[in-house]
């Protein structure tokens, strides 16, 4: 039996709100430039966007699960808490499945990506990040938010999408970027002092990598060469002579830790079966892997491109971005903020809080929302069948805007949605104009954060337009 490696599987999250970089300079007179960038909502963080992402993956695939998740950010939303565990809770995946952390440093993600390639098994590689700089600073506008997730397999777990043929690596210790524990934005040293730490150990990891697969430059069909370092990176890819994927710094920024497998993401939307598809990682040295594609690409890709994500925004307002990342402090609604959740209560009802498993009425067929031991209309006590609504689909029979209770992020929009197939229950929007919301609108599930109260967030669903 074959035993090539691969990628079974991959999805990406753009959010939905898009920061234009020439409203920075109209409102602090400095910093900015062209385009857009893409911004994390208010109530998303590095684990509800790797969520989306995930689900997104997995959502292209039959009844195929991981074998592990192994999740890498920068952005954590806890220490010392595994977060990849609340990705594993929000998939449904089984106890024996292992989530794991890859964090700290942005060379995590890719590595993670790489180990998953050459280990035995299904692996589900996550990676999200949250780019926040100082206003009018490089990364205010130049970052960007995003999250991706690629299961690797061998060809006896399915259909590969790509082949892995390998790669090669190359490690210098050089601060070029670093941010302490604690900080909320890095720093960086000058643009020419990386530029040159960097160029030997690509030019070192490319030439390793092309001759420890057999290529040339000529079979490479296409680059994705990015890191953090811009300049760099520009420069590495003048000098390899093969045709360079779009970066995607005019319409969703630089996503960090997110963006080698964002932009790969984006290559593989697009490409012919075949193509051999190199990437390139600037991130405290080089890491190069190669890729050809396979003809069950075309049948395997997500249902939303990258591209379509990217077309698909709506404009956020500079000073509502600042609030939202805590850098500019704004008035509260005087509502009381809630107490901290109860992690009893959580692990108690993980299935519901966390997989949005609900009910259904073996005698009845009526499904509850949330689950419930005892029918509304009959039935026998605990005589319930599962049932699973995050990939559920529905409509808003009504719903109200509520501008005085709790909110990072005023008004909140509470709508009534009934459910395909049965179910109907008040639900928060999200992702939502509150004056386009109309009955009769159709609304999809999507994994957010509720609020944080003493350190502990609150993950629960909520629903948003259903778009494309």
């Amino acid at each position: 039996m074959s035993m090539t490696r691969g990628i079974l599987a991959y999805g990406a999250h753009v959010p939905y709100r898009r920061l234009d970089r020439a409203e920075i300079s109209s409102v602090m007179g400095a910093g900015g430039g062209r385009g857009h960038r893409a911004v994390a909502s208010f109530d998303e963080d590095t684990t509800t966007m790797g969520v989306a992402a995930a689900r997104r993956a997995l959502g292209a695939l039959d009844n195929t699960t991981p074998d592990a998740l192994w999740f890498s950010t920068v952005a954590p939303a806890y220490l010392d808490k595994t977060n990849a565990t609340v990705i594993h809770a929000a998939l449904r995946l089984d106890s024996t499945i292992p989530a794991l952390d890859f964090g700290g440093a942005q060379r995590s993600a890719v590595g993670a990506l790489r180990a998953a390639l050459t280990a035995p098994g299904r692996t589900l590689v996550v990676a999200s990040d949250i780019r926040i700089g100082l206003p009018t600073g490089p990364e205010d506008g130049g970052g960007g938010d995003a999250a991706t997730a690629i299961l690797t397999g061998s060809s006896d777990d399915g259909p590969l999408l790509a082949e892995y043929l390998g790669g090669a690596t190359s490690t210098g210790e050089f601060t070029d970027r670093w941010r302490t524990p604690g900080s909320a934005y890095s720093r960086t040293w000058e643009d020419r002092f990386g530029e040159q730490a960097y160029l030997p150990l690509v030019r070192q990891a490319w030439a390793d990598a092309l001759a420890a697969t057999d290529l040339t430059a000529d079979d490479v069909d296409v680059a994705v060469i990015t890191g953090l370092h811009g300049r760099a990176s520009k420069k590495a890819a003048s000098g390899l002579g093969v045709a360079v994927a779009d970066d995607r710094a005019a319409t969703i920024g630089n996503a960090g830790a997110a963006h080698p497998s964002l932009l790969l993401a984006d290559v593989l939307d697009g490409a012919e079966a075949g193509a051999v598809v190199a990437l390139v990682v600037l991130a405290d040295g080089c890491e190069v892997l190669f890729f050809r594609t396979t003809d069950a690409l075309a049948a395997g890709r997500p249902t939303r491109s990258v591209a379509a994500q990217v077309d698909d925004r709506a404009d956020v307002a500079y000073t509502r971005y600042l609030a939202w990342r805590g850098l500019l402090e704004i008035q509260p609604p005087n509502r009381p903020e809630p107490n901290r959740p109860s992690s009893a209560a959580a692990l108690r009802r993980t299935d519901w809080k966390h997989g949005f498993v609900g009910a259904t009425d073996r005698t009845t067929g009526i499904t509850h929302l949330p689950p419930s031991r005892i029918g509304i209309a009959g039935g026998s006590v605990d005589d319930m069948d599962p049932a699973p609504m995050a990939d559920a689909t529905g409509t808003i029979a009504t719903f109200t805007v509520d501008h005085l209770v709790y909110s990072q992020s005023p008004p909140v929009v509470f709508a009534v949605v009934d459910f395909d197939g049965g179910g109907r229950m008040p639900i928060e929007l999200t992702d939502a104009d509150p004056a386009e919301v109309a009955i009769g609108d159709r609304v999809e599930m999507t994994f957010r954060r509720m609020f944080t109260a003493d350190g502990i967030h609150n993950y629960f669903w909520k629903a948003h337009p259903a778009r494309g």
